[in-house]
């Protein structure tokens, strides 16, 4: 069973929880309650219970541990539209007694209700607006509101912060608290479990991993007595047995240095960087390159497929690279390392197709291309970043450039000089 962090002030929590086991009745659901926003860095970095997957009750929580741990795929949280501005103005119209002339609104930088606002100001009059960075202080909140409130600027307010918002009222300002409606919360979490749901299947795919020791042949033939071969056999076995239990696998030994684990996807990407050290470990012991292909797939059939082509891929890169191919045709190449790339080399765009095959470029070539320029997030390139990134001659690279450049897939967007001297290197950009 999943667990899931419900992330959120009390008020927040409380609403999330009812209608949650209301559509959820399969996961395990962990209430983390704070009275101050900055409590929530401690949550993420430090849970007290180990959790799968974390649902922020707004964008001010999901931010802080965003900042505090980087962008997570487990992050998730309830979105709330200017929709719930004009339900607040509604609802302190029938307290007043009147239409509000004079409102203040505080809200998150990141949020740009622009058109909204200045159509709110036509109808009321006056809208004090507030932009904060998530990190503020709820007491500066109180002090820009009530400030206002004191000076007689403004007959309500309204904010994002539900402490803010009983202070506030506590201080007979009359306020309201920007949050997410029901219909808003429900359909979030819907979404939600649908991608958790999806999560565990893509989980329990299963894994094809094959491993190979490179020019196996090679290293019989050096080995002058036949006990060293089957030490070096056994100390093998011994080093897969253990990384089978990392990934609760299963063992089948191919012969001539070929190794298959029977895993599940779930599994390998957890344990990846495990994996690539005890590959490099396995260089070392056999003193020769480790090629290691991994198919993943809903059948044995389509995982096996996938592994015999990623290992394919792996031995034709002549390095220690860990190469995954994914059922729906996604490649990572050095799966694991810093370098990764994931790219696709299937496309079902016919007119694209075309113009590659005039080119006389593989798919799967452009698709590396194109995903090394957006993980380096380049707005130009030049052949030799691309040869130095792409491991391969900058004579190849030019030749490659040249060719996306005939059929228009690539254009020459000018020219630098590192040096006083040469001829200027041409900057390209994809088309």
């Amino acid at each position: 069973m999943y667990k899931v962090a419900v992330v959120g002030p009390s008020q927040s929590v409380d609403r999330i929880l009812t209608l949650a086991r209301e559509i959820e009745k399969e996961l395990e659901f962990v209430p983390y309650i704070y009275s101050k926003t900055n409590e929530v860095k401690d949550f993420v970095l430090n849970p007290d219970r180990p959790v799968d997957f974390w649902l922020f009750s707004g964008y001010i929580p999901y931010q802080i541990a965003v900042n505090a741990t980087g962008m997570n795929e487990a992050f998730v949280f309830i979105d709330s539209s200017e929709l719930s501005i004009y339900k607040g103005i509604l609802n302190l119209s029938n307290e007043i007694g009147k239409i509000p002339e004079r409102v203040s609104i505080d809200m998150v930088s990141s949020f740009h209700f622009d058109e909204e606002f200045t159509q709110l100001e036509k109808e009321l009059g006056k809208a004090f607006i507030k932009e904060f960075d998530v990190e503020i202080e709820a007491e500066e909140l109180l002090d820009f509101h009530y400030g206002l409130w004191k000076r007689n600027e403004i007959e309500v307010a309204l904010t994002c912060y539900p402490t803010v918002y009983e202070s506030l009222r506590e201080a007979g300002v009359p306020a309201y608290w920007l949050s997410p409606s029901r219909n808003e919360i429900y359909q979030t979490i819907r979404m939600f479990f649908e991608k958790i749901k999806t999560s565990y299947y893509k989980d329990t795919q299963i894994s094809f991993n094959m491993i190979e020791i490179v020019e196996y042949d090679a290293i019989k033939e050096k080995m002058k007595e036949s006990y060293q071969l089957e030490y070096l056999e056994l100390h093998l076995k011994k080093t897969f047995i253990q990384l089978c239990e990392t990934l609760d696998g299963l063992l089948i030994e191919q012969g001539n240095g070929r190794y298959v684990i029977f895993s599940t996807r779930g599994a390998v990407e957890r344990e990846i960087r495990t994996l690539k050290e005890i590959v490099n470990y396995l260089s070392l012991e056999a003193d020769s390159t480790v090629a290691v292909g991994i198919g993943f797939g809903q059948t044995v059939f389509t995982a096996e497929v996938n592994a015999n082509r990623a290992i394919r891929e792996s031995k034709d890169k002549g390095k220690q690279e860990i190469v995954i191919i994914q059922e729906d045709g996604t490649m990572i190449d050095a799966a694991g390392k810093d370098e990764e790339l994931v790219y696709s080399y299937r496309t079902d765009d016919n007119e694209f197709v075309k113009k590659l095959q005039e080119g006389k470029i593989s798919v799967k070539t452009f698709k590396r291309i194109e995903s090394l320029i957006r993980k380096m997030d380049w707005a130009h390139f030049t052949t030799k970043d691309l040869a130095i990134h792409l491991n391969m001659s900058e004579r190849n690279a030019q030749k490659i450039v040249s060719d996306l450049c005939k059929v228009d897939l690539a254009v020459c967007v000018g020219e630098e000089s590192h040096y006083s001297r040469g001829r200027p290197v041409k900057v390209y950009q994809l088309t």
